[in-house]
């Protein structure tokens, strides 16, 4: 089977169907570079897709995703990630394997076709030149036989006739015998010229256009396999990557199956865990003794002094919402709200202060109104040290109930001793690097890191003062977190209001004055003063604050509640923190007595390098 036998006369349509392969692989190489667009834009979607659902670094969500389901999506989306990796693959070694390979042959392919064609139509202007000289010969030998046949007709008729001259006749003979000889001469040259073309015709038909159409098959088949071994590599580009997504898929199915319900519910209790003891019983009250009622020891609201309990009120609206209070809020409820520091008094005399800024007389008030309030208005901060710039909690974490803080502080712990370490791989690695230079002096100048060596050290030495503050603080919740097997008491759900001293004792239960560290204290028998050693004291465990500054009292303050001060009028103190906007400034009257002062009853120094002296008046 060639095409040079079988299709010997059908130049034309092997000229057209050629051209139909060529358009047909270019078709598919335009259909491969679609594919391979397809491939890169499904692979963009699925990386923006995995970006758009990945945890934001240094937000919520990122704490949210300590869970075994959340672990399982970020485990998913990064797996999604690679699988549009090796979509990515497929359209980059379809586009080097076929689309590039392919256009390059189309290229090589547009080439050899031309010339065969050309040396198609050269052999056919051969032949056909050939035909036209053995026509072009035939013609002349026609025309030189009928020339002759005249000169012998016309020789004969001069010879018949008596009246032409003797030399006529001659000369009519000599014309028709010229006429014969050049009638053989053409004979002769389109005898010649008719084997040539016979011989050349042959040649043409039996030799050349099938050798040449015998190429062009071959060329054809080739460009058949070709397509055909593109299309498999079609196949394969797409079976390579089916491992890897196997792959991509079982770590999916393996993430799903990490999944531990037990686990999530486990990190739920330590996230939010407080590390609160649940209310004990509500002692019965008998109303009908006609005799003054005494506080329980297990009463919601604990007295500290003599007064006299306030009548039956609300009872239901108490019964309802007391199992939905939390206890910190609710004790916080039946304390004064924190009142700001007390203006300056109109003369310098010290009864010009009868309180102080946490003792304002309080009128009764039912617990129901507390209720009221409570549930319809936002709750107050009782703590102003907790108000930072910036609205940062306190750097004790003193805000957070005890176990929340716990894990703070052991989490700031495990921080600092991570920086630690890496100050100290750096300290470590100049060591070396000092050593070399002094064995090897051209290598570099063994003074160049002193000074970098000293900065490591004093950053060592700030992270260490650092972790063992906030151990001390660890150490500190750790020591009054309450036992587990503690079954504390409620209180009584009546408010003593009539005895001032009674409030302030119990707001601080609650919470320390002004440094507000956050504090949590069991329920203490009817009358007894909580022991100054269970309260929370954050200075015990700090290092001295730097002085900044001095101050003169221009009247005299009495600090009758936790973390303040007592100062007298023009006594001289040393100013160890400014007024941080709360109304109140933090001084020291030696090593062991310091303490907060409000800012208008003195006049503040600080130091040339704090912005110069500034008065609060």
């Amino acid at each position: 089977m060639s095409w040079g036998t079988e299709l010997w006369d059908q130049f034309d349509n092997l000229e057209k169907h050629t051209q139909w392969g060529i358009d047909v692989l270019e078709k598919y190489i335009k259909f491969v570079k679609e594919r391979t667009e397809i491939e890169l834009s499904y692979a963009k979607q699925l990386r923006n897709l995995s970006k758009k659902y990945q945890p934001k670094k240094n937000s919520k969500e990122e704490e949210e995703y300590r869970y075994t389901s959340t672990r399982a999506f970020v485990a998913t989306l990064n797996e999604m990630n690679d699988y549009a990796g090796q979509h990515e693959v497929i359209s980059e070694n379809m586009t080097s394997l076929i689309t590039g390979e392919l256009s390059r042959y189309v290229q090589e392919l547009k080439q050899e076709r031309k010339s065969h064609f050309h040396d198609g139509r050269k052999a056919q202007q051969h032949i056909e030149t050939c035909w036209k000289q053995l026509e072009a010969s035939k013609r002349r030998f026609e025309r030189d036989c009928k020339e002759a046949d005249r000169a012998q007709q016309y020789f004969e008729k001069m010879d018949a006739d008596i009246n032409v001259t003797k030399a006529d006749v001659e000369k009519a003979r000599q014309q028709a015998q010229l006429r014969h000889q050049m009638a053989e001469d053409s004979k002769a040259e389109y005898s010649s010229t008719l084997q040539k073309f016979n011989s050349e015709q042959h040649d043409h038909y039996y030799t050349h256009i099938p050798n040449i159409f015998q190429k062009i098959q071959e060329m054809e088949e080739r460009r058949i396999v070709r397509i055909g071994e593109s299309m498999k590599t079609f196949a394969e580009v797409d079976r390579q990557v089916i491992p890897i997504i196997g792959k991509c898929l079982d770590e999916i199915t393996k993430a799903a199956e990490s999944v531990d319900h037990k686990n999530d519910s486990q990190l739920v209790i330590e996230a939010y865990k407080s590390g609160f003891e649940p209310p004990g019983d509500v002692d019965f009250e008998d109303f009908t003794q006609p005799m003054k009622r005494t506080i329980s020891e297990s009463s919601l609201s604990n007295s500290r002094g003599d007064g006299r309990s306030e009548p039956k009120f609300g009872g239901k609206s108490k019964g309802k919402l007391w199992p939905f209070i939390k206890k910190n809020k609710l004790m916080s409820l039946l304390t004064s709200p924190h009142q700001p520091p007390p203006p300056p008094p109109a003369s310098a005399s010290p009864s010009a202060v009868p309180n102080g800024p946490q003792s304002p007389k309080q009128q009764k008030e039912p617990l129901s109104h507390r209720f009221n309030e409570f549930m319809t208005s936002k709750p107050k901060i009782h703590c102003f040290r907790s108000l930072k710039r910036g609205g940062a909690g306190p750097e004790d974490f003193s805000n957070l109930p005890p176990e929340q803080r716990r894990k703070k502080l052991q989490q700031k712990v495990d921080e600092l001793n991570r920086d630690i370490q890496k100050e100290m791989d750096q300290r470590d690695a100049l060591t070396k690097m000092k050593d070399v230079y002094i064995k090897n002096p051209q290598m570099g100048d063994a003074a160049s890191v002193d000074q970098r060596l000293a900065e490591l050290g004093q950053n060592i030495e700030k992270l260490r003062l650092e972790v063992q503050k906030f151990e001390g603080w660890l150490a500190e919740v750790e020591g009054r977190l309450p036992a587990r097997t503690e079954q504390p008491r409620r209180q009584s759900g009546l408010y003593e209001a009539q005895n001032p001293s009674a409030v302030n004792s119990c707001a601080q239960d609650r919470e320390s004055s002004p440094d507000g560290s956050y504090t949590e204290e069991q329920s203490q028998e009817t009358g007894m003063k909580v022991p100054a050693t269970d309260f929370d004291d954050e200075f015990d465990d700090e290092e001295p604050l730097p002085t900044i500054g001095t101050c003169k009292a221009l009247y005299t303050f009495e600090g009758q509640n936790e973390g303040t001060i007592s100062v007298a009028e023009g006594e001289m103190l040393y100013v160890i923190e400014e007024d941080k906007g709360d109304g109140w400034t933090r001084i020291r009257r030696n090593e062991d007595e310091e303490g907060y002062v409000p800012t208008s009853y003195v006049e503040v120094y600080l130091d040339k390098n704090a912005k110069g002296a500034m008065t609060y008046i």
